[in-house]
């Protein structure tokens, strides 16, 4: 039986994985929500992560899907912490608007 990896050639993963990544990027660089850049943010880890498993599938080794397992771990501790602290933020300033998070450096 085959994989659904070995019939779709690697191109089109790293087509999406690359379409991902440039959207995660926009994200992160025109929104003015601090939610959304977050959600940019995890975007691009999967679009990396998509690309890993996509590799390792195609060379049959599954040393890139056990790193996506770590890399998973970590993004999702990340949000954990990133979370905890715009909640404190909305908390004290009322508003996860980056424009108006700068003025608490003054």
């Amino acid at each position: 039986m085959e994989s659904i990896f070995n019939i779709v050639p690697i191109q089109y993963y790293i087509f999406i994985s690359a379409v991902l990544f440039c959207i995660g990027i926009l994200g992160v660089l025109f929104r003015r929500n601090s939610i959304i850049i977050f959600m940019s943010i995890e975007l691009m880890l999967n679009a990396v992560n998509l690309l890993l498993v996509a590799f390792s599938t195609y060379h049959n080794d599954a040393s890139g899907q056990v790193f996506v397992f770590f890399v998973m771990a970590v993004a999702a501790a990340e949000v954990a912490v990133g979370l905890a602290i715009l909640v404190t933020i909305f908390r004290n300033v009322h508003t996860v608007d980056i424009d108006e998070l700068k003025s608490l450096k003054n």
